[in-house]
């Protein structure tokens, strides 16, 4: 029985410089000498094709090499389940995950990598106002606790990113970096990217998705009507109205499913045997220097009158095309000479049932979704939060039911509400995952006054997380009662980050002998079993939400996870007498669950103890027990035996 330690790597979040050099080494076995990468011979074998350039085209900041390094480093962290704020924990689907989003990202790697359709986010604008996320690339669990006040941060405040800082672009483009860079792991090879910016950054970002996502893979810059009227307060005398949302794919061949016909401009006033139909415009796209043979003159048969085609257009159509439309009554020729002809399009003969998504969005604002929040709340805790309708759309246009649309900038939580209006529009069953940082609220700051006023009228800490939740609680209630035939899912898991269950190794190498009476069990003595049982979800690669059943077998608590995938027994303490009854017992229980592929069976390594002969010694391992253990799993078939 293999015991997992904090140095082992199923302790860690997914290692992208290991599966990387993996990849290559598959690839160009020779390059790799002594676990280090040859680039001289990477670049014989390619040709010479390497760009050793300096100077290139792209997006280059301070810090960019750092901002790759974080993006790979692996998390230590955790997350820690939360039942008591969440809403119907058995049986949702959904999660609202508190934490650095970075650090979350990276724990999902295993969980998730290839799930999500729709990852859409609104991050901070970098207007000079906006908490921008200050990575530690040691480590990065200690820093999110600081930040939030989880722990003494001698001094570190959470502050706003001015222009006087000297980097306002830079720390900007730092933070989204890693984020953008791990999130698109997450992606399924259909899945998108939509991000909403404005003109302050739109030009760097469009850049920094280029690089991680690739040129090719760019679907759109859609332009959001945000602001309904002229901003008065405009000192250039211009009002800004707009916003954007870009668009990227994970791979090529994404297109959005578009928008359904609207089939009132069919008609059969004419009774047509042919069925009901619509006048359309005969105009082509081409002058005549481009398409020649698109530009000559359509000719009444009936009155011989003659419509040139217009210059800077042409025709639709070829003149052997045109003739044959005439012939069949297709073209609806002016009563006036003055006229244009135009086509009669029978619906019939429209095989898509949907047609173009556009890129300008007019029909919803922000003043909607401040409507929205203080409809709500009572008052508005949130500033210029996005409509759900706006939302709606993009889910609507990309995410099948069944399928994960994902915000790591969750704010209000807007696109979990978008989500579920969706599913309640369509009956359909698409899990959303939210990430939210524990962004403490200042009631001295004039616009965070509201919200931590209204954290303490609910008793709730201040901090933008606890107002997520409240936001989702209120949005599905009210789902509930407006859409009553709606039985889907409204509830959701709340997971909050943290540091491992599993102790790091700290030698004191002054007092050894307590290190290891210390150590003698690897897990935190704060922690519970349903923490650690989350913890190796994620590790093993599990979903968050994936069944759990319990048993007690021989006077023990078993887990099992995923109907027999995992089965995990944390007991304190397996003495050699019980070893037998509870192996035949875990056994039994995986036959009947019959799981399909390979299961794994983990237990607690300190439960395998017995008390030292020497009096202040720590306990000694019961290699004994624990070998009788595995080997009878073993013989029943359970091969994969593990403690921790």
């Amino acid at each position: 029985m293999q015991p997992l330690t904090d140095q082992d790597p199923e302790t860690k979040s997914l290692d992208r410089v290991a599966e990387n050099m993996e990849q290559l080494k598959a690839l160009f076995p020779e390059v790799v000498t002594e676990g280090k990468i040859d680039f001289e011979v990477l670049k014989q074998l390619l040709g010479g094709k390497v760009d050793e350039r300096e100077e290139k085209f792209g997006l280059n900041w301070n810090g960019k090499r750092r901002a790759r390094q974080i993006a790979l480093t692996p998390s230590t962290g955790t997350l820690r389940p939360c039942p008591e704020d969440s809403v119907d924990w058995d049986t949702t689907k959904n999660l609202m995950i508190e934490g650095d989003n970075l650090e979350v990202l990276k724990l999902l790697q295993k969980s998730y990598a290839g799930k999500v359709k729709l990852i859409y986010i609104d991050p901070p604008y970098n207007t000079g106002n906006d908490f921008v996320y200050p990575d530690d690339f040691q480590d990065n669990i200690r820093n999110y606790l600081e930040l939030t006040g989880q722990m003494d941060s001698e001094g570190r405040k959470i502050s706003s990113n001015t222009e006087a800082s000297g980097r306002f672009h830079t720390d900007w483009v730092n933070m989204m970096y890693p984020r953008l860079r791990v999130s698109r792991q997450l992606l399924s090879q259909d899945g998108a990217l939509f991000i909403s910016c404005d003109d302050g950054e739109v030009a760097n970002l469009r850049l920094l998705l280029d690089e991680i996502f690739g040129a090719e893979n760019f679907v759109a810059q859609f332009v959001w009507k945000a602001r309904q009227f002229t901003d008065a307060r405009a000192v250039t005398n211009i009002s800004t109205d707009h916003e954007y949302i870009l668009a990227y794919a994970k791979d090529a061949g994404f297109a959005v499913r578009g928008v359904g016909r609207d089939e009132t401009k069919f008609a059969n006033p004419d009774d047509d045997p042919r069925g009901a139909w619509m006048s359309r415009s005969l105009l082509g796209l081409a002058t005549r220097e481009q398409r020649p043979n698109l530009h000559y003159d359509i000719v009444d048969s009936e009155t011989g009158h003659r419509f040139p085609p217009n210059p800077s257009t042409g025709w639709r159509y070829s003149r052997e095309k045109m003739e044959q439309l005439i012939k069949d009554k297709c073209i609806l020729f002016p009563k006036k000479e003055d006229g244009r002809p135009r086509e009669k399009k029978f619906r019939k003969d429209m095989t898509a049932e949907f047609i173009a998504f556009r890129t300008i969005i007019e029909n919803t604002h922000t003043a909607d979704g401040t409507q929205e929040i203080r409809s709500l709340f009572g008052a508005e805790v949130f500033s210029f939060p996005k409509p759900a309708e706006l939302i709606r759309q993009m889910i609507e246009q990309v995410v099948r039911p069944g399928e994960i649309v994902m915000d790591f900038f969750a704010g209000s939580g807007t696109t979990a509400h978008a989500a579920w209006l969706q599913n309640a529009s369509d009956d359909g069953n698409r899990a959303w995952i939210l990430v939210q940082l524990q962004e403490l609220l200042d009631p001295k700051n004039r616009d965070q006054r509201v919200a931590a006023d209204f954290s303490d009228q609910l008793r709730k800490p201040r901090n933008i997380a606890e107002l997520t939740k409240e936001r989702l609680r209120r949005a599905g209630k009210r789902i509930r009662e407006e859409s009553p035939m709606f039985a889907g899912d409204l509830g959701f898991r709340v997971f909050k980050l943290a540091s491992s269950n599993i102790r790091a190794w700290e030698p004191d190498r002054d007092n050894l002998a307590t290190t290891l009476e210390e150590h003698a069990d690897h897990l935190k003595t704060d922690r519970t079993e349903s923490d650690i049982l989350f913890e190796l979800l994620l590790k093993l690669g599990l979903d968050l939400t994936v069944p759990i059943e319990e048993k007690c077998i021989a006077g023990k608590t078993v887990h099992s996870i995923g109907a027999g995938v995992l089965l995990v027994c944390l007991a304190e303490k397996i003495t050699t007498a019980e070893v037998e009854p509870l192996a035949m017992g875990i056994a039994a229980w995986h036959r009947e669950l019959a799981p399909a592929g390979e299961s794994q069976v983990v237990f607690r390594d300190s439960s395998f103890t017995r008390p030292s002969a020497k009096e202040g010694e720590p306990p000694k391992s019961d290699d004994v027990a624990k070998t009788n253990l595995t080997a009878i799993l073993q013989q029943n078939g359970l091969e994969s035996v593990r403690s921790l």
